[in-house]
């Protein structure tokens, strides 16, 4: 339970109903003057009550609610919930002690009727209030995507750079595979034609066949992939590009998590 340092009569804290709204009088400790609250109950919270007595009074350091056996009323609660029952209300240290009015008991016709008007208020205000929040949190959602363009920027320049440098070695590999390919069909035709018969030729090119095709198997073995030159090119492409990408700092991780955040 809560402990208050002193308890001052109730009548120090007063509610009263006008117009249909009840209106909360109370005196200011610093300022030691009357003060009145009209208070919206389908709407206000009890924090927002509070920060309106706290900013009439700057003088107030802290002000808390508390049911009668002593728990804490969260500032989420409506107002019209409070009033419901008697509640504690305690400004710097000091607790008064506050009974609202007992109200009228409606008839069960006049309580419905009552609250499809509350039902009926309550949708009129989101809808007179949902462009708003629409427009605030659009502004948010662009701020939001500046910041992140922002950081963005450097890493995609630092990107690009390195997919160039990794695309022009992936080229040159591929021209240096077909050289090779070229060089070896030339020097087996000349060894064919012009060195030894094809009867000589014949194993060495059946060897050179069995031997492509381990090295195929094996490519296989290693990357569960079958052995197909666009794979094989984007493969190699990616392992330049990652190695590049260490040896230039650049964060892979942190680059596709803002493309996550800006895509979101």
């Amino acid at each position: 339970g809560a402990r208050y340092s002193t308890l001052v009569p109730s009548d120090e804290v007063t509610i009263n109903y006008r117009h249909g709204l009840p209106v909360i009088t109370l005196t200011l400790p610093t300022r030691r003057e009357r003060c009145q609250f009209a208070v919206k109950p389908m709407v206000a919270t009890v924090g927002a009550f509070l920060k309106d007595v706290q900013r009439e009074d700057k003088g107030i350091v802290k002000a808390e609610v508390f049911t009668t056996d002593g728990s804490k009323v969260s500032d989420a609660t409506l107002m019209e919930v409070l009033l419901r029952n008697d509640f504690k209300l305690l400004i710097n240290g000091t607790a008064y002690s506050v009974s609202p009015p007992v109200k009228d008991k409606l008839s069960s016709e006049h309580a419905t009727e009552m609250e499809d008007v509350k039902s009926l208020i309550h949708r009129l205000f989101v809808a007179l209030h949902l462009e708003d929040h629409q427009i605030r949190k659009e502004r948010e959602l662009l701020q939001k995507l500046d910041h992140l363009k922002e950081q963005l920027m450097p890493l995609e320049q630092m990107k690009a750079k390195i997919m160039d440098s990794a695309d022009a070695k992936t080229s040159r590999l591929l021209w240096v595979g077909l050289a090779l390919m070229s060089t070896q069909g030339g020097a087996l035709a000349w060894l064919t034609w012009w060195v030894y018969s094809w009867d000589i030729m014949e194993p060495v090119t059946y060897f050179i066949t069995y031997g492509s095709a381990m090295a195929f198997y094996a490519y296989f073995v290693l990357t569960k992939q079958d052995y197909l030159y666009p794979d094989v090119k984007d493969r190699q492409f990616l392992h330049y590009f990652y190695r590049k990408s260490k040896a230039k700092r650049f964060n892979v991780e942190q680059y596709n998590k803002l493309k996550e955040d800006v895509a979101e």
